[in-house]
């Protein structure tokens, strides 16, 4: 049966044998990851001025690893989840109307980060520092605009919402980008150590 992708592009296509490939592992890999970055969100680390969560990691390392199309599916399973009162959302939250609140635009921009950011992994955008880091600032600035964008309308404030929605996590998505960045090109050094593969494979 035939996969997502018909040929290695991501490190989760190196990674695992040609032969195992297939719609249901594609289906395996979205959930996984949906779960994972559930995951992300419920960690928290006590940071100035406002504590750091891994859920943007999470969606940006999903959308890498997985490419354009499974990341963006693996993330409206995790709105899905949500959406049904899984608690999955940052603190634990879930349901349509956390959705619908403040937060909504950062909700919608995790699906399109992770494919934007996928996209540019399977043009090999994720296997070198510059690089890497350059295409988790793409992604975190999608995440930033429709979250930004959204919380202006629900505050009234465009102002405000610049800095409760994006100047304040600048630090730790920093921090985040830059751990990322070493995480996605080491992956793809040791891949092309097991297989043999030149760095462009």
């Amino acid at each position: 049966m035939s996969s997502l992708v018909t040929q290695p592009r991501t490190l989760v296509d190196v990674l695992l044998p040609r032969q195992q490939r297939s719609w249901l592992l594609d289906a395996a890999l979205v959930v996984l990851f949906s779960a994972f970055v559930g995951l992300t969100a419920q960690v928290e680390i006590p940071l100035w001025p406002v504590p750091l969560t891994l859920q943007t990691l999470g969606v940006l390392f999903t959308g890498a690893v997985l490419g354009g199309r499974r990341g963006a599916l693996a993330l409206l399973l995790y709105l899905a989840e949500g959406a049904v009162g899984l608690p999955v959302f940052a603190g634990g939250a879930s349901g349509v109307a956390y959705m619908l609140g403040p937060t909504g635009g950062y909700l919608v921009g995790f699906v399109l980060a992770a494919g934007l950011v996928g996209w540019l992994a399977e043009r090999g955008w994720d296997r070198r520092l510059v690089w890497t880091a350059l295409a988790m600032a793409i992604g975190n600035l999608v995440i930033y605009a429709l979250g930004v964008a959204w919380l202006a309308v629900f505050l009234g404030d465009p102002e405000t919402a610049l800095v409760k929605g994006m100047l304040i996590f600048i630090v730790g998505d920093l921090i985040k980008i830059a751990i990322a960045t070493m995480a996605l090109p080491g992956g793809w050094a040791l891949a092309r150590r097991r297989d043999g593969r030149s760095p462009s494979a």
